[in-house]
């Protein structure tokens, strides 16, 4: 699903350590390996599950099944849960992800501010720290990044701290592209085209490193710990300072043969005086931030109340009808490709504006010619604001534990 720099060595120490591909016996160990990444996938994708229930997901014979669930038991990985007793024969005991078995960090590098989050093995964020700023500048964010990693790996005990499987960053890509956009001096901004936060923090942590881009890695966060349960495609945007999305087919993320898919930002949609304009200038936050700026009023409680945006009335009930029309025109073309039972909205704004502006969108929907197309269900998203960070967190998942729904045969069969 990603393609990071440093892969963790398969024989790194800590939790579900495995011998490295390679070598006599690497055939077997891979098989290993696919089987544990199997079986703790299911786990994740139902809740808790005995073995017959996972014998009968998997096709793997009931012995196997106690064999690795007994291993992924004592690698603290899977959780005994109360027995459940049926009728006949010896109660079935329900294994769970034990929410302590693993933990990842996940830095989102946003246009306005950063934000670390520390993540357990069920997706719960146990610590989380930002920072606000007036653009991103890579010495800074480099500093935040090393000092809040130490000040929150110290919250964990010391026997945790080895459970910690690496970091994810999810940042928007060439960000030396975007100096007019944020404000920003061209020259202090053209500090990213040599910065390569990835190696520097390669360097200075005990665990891997992996890089996604931002909206993508929010894309992830949804198939891993959203609607990704419900539905194996999707559209999926996430609407921020600027917006992105991702395509998601088979339950994983698609991402082309260039990386491109889903770059939904470039999508032209219709504009003024019959011109087309391409979707990051017609529904992004920034467009929201200027509509204030240019009614005199203080736009910093996008960044600052995360959680309530009412005081911005009626600017921000503009801004929804605003971006609704060209939303739901890149909604019918992407439907016209690709035939998504859904499109999945989410952003960096609080749950009540994505319920608004999922609700425009269908209603604008609604006076577009649909002829020829079976228009998908608007969804809103489940992960939220922070899903960029969280998304970021699940890439070290995702390279040791998660296998994407396509992989998961039987069931999908």
């Amino acid at each position: 699903m990603t393609t990071p720099r440093a892969i963790a060595e398969m024989n790194q120490p800590g939790p579900a350590s495995h011998p490295a591909p390679g070598g006599r016996g690497s055939k077997q160990t891979d098989v290993r390996v696919h089987n544990e990444q199997l079986l703790l996938s299911l786990v994740r994708r139902h809740g808790a599950l005995a073995k017959a229930d996972i014998a009968r997901l998997t096709g793997l014979s009931p012995q196997t099944v106690s064999v690795i669930m007994r291993r992924l038991e004592e690698e603290g990985l899977l959780a005994r849960q109360a027995p459940v007793r049926g009728r006949v024969g010896q109660p079935s005991i329900p294994m769970a992800l034990a929410p302590d078995g693993v933990y990842s960090f996940g830095l989102k590098i946003g246009r306005r501010s950063v934000e670390l989050v520390l993540m357990d093995f069920v997706g719960r964020v146990r610590q989380s720290c930002r920072r606000s700023y007036a653009w991103p500048l890579p010495g800074a964010i480099l500093a935040f990044a090393r000092t809040e990693i130490a000040a929150l790996t110290k919250t964990l005990p010391p026997a945790r701290r080895k459970r910690i499987a690496g970091l994810g960053i999810a940042s928007p890509f060439e960000l030396w592209n975007w100096a007019e956009e944020v404000g920003a001096p061209q020259q202090e901004m053209d500090a990213w085209r040599g910065a390569d936060l990835l190696a520097e923090l390669e360097s200075s942590l005990p665990f891997p490193v992996f890089l996604q881009n931002d909206a993508t890695s929010a894309c992830v966060a949804e198939v891993v710990f959203g609607r990704g349960s419900a539905y194996r495609n999707f559209f999926y945007f996430f609407i921020a300072f600027f917006i992105g999305g991702g395509v998601v087919i088979n339950g994983a993320v698609f991402n082309g043969s260039g990386g491109n898919a889903g770059a939904i930002g470039s999508m032209p949609v219709p504009g003024g005086k019959g011109k087309s304009v391409q979707l990051i200038d017609a529904a992004s936050v920034h467009m929201l931030e200027m509509r204030l700026k240019a009614a005199k009023v203080d736009p910093s409680p996008l960044l600052r109340q995360p959680q309530d945006w009412s005081g911005l009335e009626p600017h921000l009930g503009a801004w929804i009808a605003e971006i609704a029309p060209p939303l739901a025109h890149a909604i019918v073309a992407a439907s016209s490709v690709i035939d998504f039972p859904a499109v999945i909205i989410d952003g960096g704004f609080p749950p009540e504006v994505r319920a608004r502006i999922a609700a425009a969108t269908q209603s604008a929907m609604r006076g577009l010619d649909l002829a020829g197309i079976q228009p998908p269900a608007i969804v809103e998203g489940q992960v939220g604001q922070h899903a960029r960070a969280i998304g970021g967190a699940c890439l070290p998942l995702l390279n040791r534990y998660i296998l994407d729904q396509g992989q998961l045969v039987k069931e999908v069969a």
